[in-house]
């Protein structure tokens, strides 16, 4: 996941820099447009002024917004202007649907298949279940993994795994999980993980995890196990970025 971040921080980056190259092509053929017409120089300044107002429109965050997710999530002023700049270039109406979502998260993994994997992270970020991502509900995800405590990654791991929101993880959606990250990118790691080698890590994991041996895995289960094994914890700090 931090490798995932770091590859959004990324493609924020290009994008932001296409961007304003778009609006350099853009401007110049509105210049270009102008001056060949019976438009003044008065007229040609005053879209110029225009275009200048629309790149800032699309650039700024509404202040109350951005002081209400200062408040809510870890990031500073500056970087969620950053990220909804990204955000609405991306999507121009201002929200994400899993189609899209899934289409993102294509450019990530062009190796495998990353659909079903984009399915299940996008559940957990739709917190409404209306079947789109807000740039809220965006910067919330995004603030937990990259910048909360131990516990809240936890928590959004487990929210992940538990897809039903039952409260409980079965290993049928643990199952579900690790075969979607196997679509994803099992087959192109070194050593090369093939299929019955994940059935075999569920099996190994969820038992070690069901520690009262019900079938399921409740929250605090999977709380303490992780807690317990160095390798969970030591994963978890690969969260941490810079934006």
């Amino acid at each position: 996941m931090g490798q995932l971040l770091g590859r959004v921080r990324g493609l924020w980056n290009v994008r932001d820099k296409k961007l304003h190259l778009r609006r350099g092509s853009s401007r110049r053929r509105l210049q270009s447009s102008t001056s060949t017409g019976s438009a003044s120089k008065a007229q040609t300044g005053t879209m110029d002024h225009d275009i200048d107002d629309l790149e800032m429109q699309v650039v700024r965050y509404k202040p109350e917004g951005l002081d209400i997710l200062c408040k809510n999530t870890k990031f500073t002023r500056k970087e969620l202007q950053i990220m909804y700049r990204g955000f609405k270039q991306e999507c121009p109406t201002g929200i994400v649907n899993e189609e899209t979502f899934k289409e993102i998260y294509a450019q990530f993994f062009p190796q495998g298949d990353s659909s079903m994997y984009a399915h299940y992270v996008f559940m957990t970020f739709d917190h409404d279940r209306n079947g789109s991502i807000s740039f809220e509900e965006f910067v919330m995800g995004l603030s937990v993994l990259a910048r909360g405590s131990l516990p809240e990654r936890l928590q959004w791991a487990f929210n992940l795994y538990d897809i039903n929101g039952d409260g409980i993880i079965t290993k049928d959606e643990m199952t579900d999980i690790v075969g979607a990250i196997y679509e994803m990118m099992g087959r192109f790691t070194q050593p090369v993980i093939e299929e019955y080698s994940a059935r075999e890590h569920v099996d190994k994991v969820f038992s070690k995890m069901d520690l009262n041996k019900d079938g399921v895995i409740s929250f605090e289960e999977f709380m303490d196990s992780c807690r317990m094994d160095e390798n969970i914890v030591r994963g978890m700090t690969l969260f941490d970025t810079v934006l």
